[in-house]
Order: C-alpha cells, then sequence, then structure tokens
C-alpha cells in the first residue's frame, strides 16, 4: 500500500519547554555516513590488512523487500527531534496531495 504522510502534524512534544501536543515538521529520516574511525570499522579494517582474503562473513540471504520508514518529527516550539517508525511500505511519500474517494 501507499502511504502519504502530511509535511506537518500536531503531536505531543516531551520537550521541557512544551510537555503538550504542538505543531510539528515531518521529515523522513535518512540514516548518516558512516564513521572511518567507529570501533567496528576500525576493528575490521584492522582485521582485512594483509593476506588472508575477506576475514568476516558477506550477507547474501536478503529476505526483506521494503524497509520501515522512520519519521523525524521536529518541534517548532522548542525544536525537539522525535523519531517515529512506521509500519513496512513499498511507496511513501511526504506532503503528496491527498486522494479523494468521492471524486471520478
Amino acid at each position: 500500500a501507499m502511504v502519504n504522510v502530511p509535511k506537518t502534524r500536531r503531536t505531543f512534544c516531551k520537550g521541557k519547554k512544551c510537555g503538550k501536543h504542538t505543531q510539528h515538521k515531518v521529515t523522513q529520516y535518512k540514516t548518516g555516513k558512516a564513521s572511518l574511525y567507529a570501533q567496528g570499522k576500525r576493528r575490521y579494517d584492522a582485521k582485512q590488512m594483509g593476506f588472508g582474503g575477506q576475514t568476516k562473513p558477506v550477507f547474501k540471504k536478503k529476505a526483506k523487500t521494503t524497509k520501515k520508514v522512520v519519521l523525524r518529527l521536529t518541534c517548532q516550539v522548542c525544536k525537539r527531534v522525535d523519531l517515529r517508525t512506521l509500519k513496512r511500505c513499498k511507496t511513501f511519500q511526504l506532503g503528496a496531495e491527498k486522494k479523494n474517494k468521492n471524486s471520478i
């Protein structure tokens, strides 16, 4: 199913100033660029050095066809950011035109 979410939403803000429903700006969460200096990456690079080929398993049995959509809600009063997970969906739209059922 196609999911369409409005660009703004009135929802609860847990911020110290707020603690009530406020207007939030909605954006889609994106994973940041992986750091070269994270402990796991340093360990992996050290293990890969020298002879001996690939040292850790390379994942090949991908089963999922969709990803869960994560919304980034930014409070427009105190700028607090809250992440909310949606269910899985093939297509996700942010602020697209609403479809009317009665108009043909």
